[in-house]
């Protein structure tokens, strides 16, 4: 996954920006990423809301869904930036998470929430200094049944590399058995038999729970989870 296909995305969210300033989104929201520098200082700390889940779940999808009814938070997508120069699995994508993290608390003083969408843990955010930024992090993982989850792979995507099938469905299977032992939790929304939109109403009031000042408890519509 790349920003190409981002920006090629139904959010329009790079579009729109670099429409309205005439330069490239990759390089406003970056700029001094990297080099040690926060940018503008916060003055308003809110929660943080990650939706995660491995790649065919249904998390673009249900994100989609958010996008398009959005009142109450501000609906982003983890692949909006990213480059080559991000992918660095031996220090848990460190820059990366980063970036995300400055770039979100700066969204939010608009006094608005941001859902950022894409996959993630706990452990690659939780201890990072930008941690700070925010009054909480609440995390949801969208999963779905080893049978559904390659019928998706496979049928709906389209995709025949079996090295990504198998690191798609090991990460899938992961959350489903550890997600709820992370620190914090990750709530998991089991979208075996849901549909985008039902899937995007249960991660919708999980969210307005949290800001009414509820636990993380998994979803309603999660029932074998």
């Amino acid at each position: 996954m790349n920003a190409d296909r981002a920006q090629r995305g139904p959010h329009g969210f790079r579009n729109r920006i670099s429409r309205a300033t005439g330069g490239s989104v990759r390089d406003l929201l970056t700029a001094g990423a990297g080099k040690g520098e926060m940018g503008m200082t916060p003055t308003k700390k809110l929660p943080l809301f990650l939706v995660s889940g491995a790649s065919c779940v249904g998390k673009t999808s249900l994100c989609e869904e958010l996008f398009r009814s959005e009142t109450d938070y501000i609906v982003l997508e983890s692949d909006l930036i990213w480059r080559k120069e991000f992918d660095t699995p031996e220090n848990n994508y460190r820059d990366f998470r980063q970036t995300w993290l400055r770039i979100c608390s700066n969204v939010e003083q608009i006094g608005l929430p941001v859902v950022l969408c894409g996959c993630v843990t706990p452990e690659q955010l939780e201890t990072l200094p930008e941690r700070a930024l925010f009054t909480e992090l609440h995390y949801l993982a969208a999963v779905c049944g080893e049978e559904e989850m390659h019928r998706r792979i496979c049928e709906g995507r389209g995709v025949t590399d079996p090295a990504w099938i198998e690191s798609s469905m090991h990460f899938n299977r992961w959350l489903r058995e550890n997600g709820a032992a992370c620190e914090p939790p990750v709530a998991l929304l089991d979208t075996t038999h849901l549909t985008p939109s039902q899937a995007a109403e249960a991660v919708n009031q999980w969210i307005l729970e949290r800001l009414r000042g509820g636990d993380s408890a998994a979803p309603t519509h999660s029932p074998s989870v």
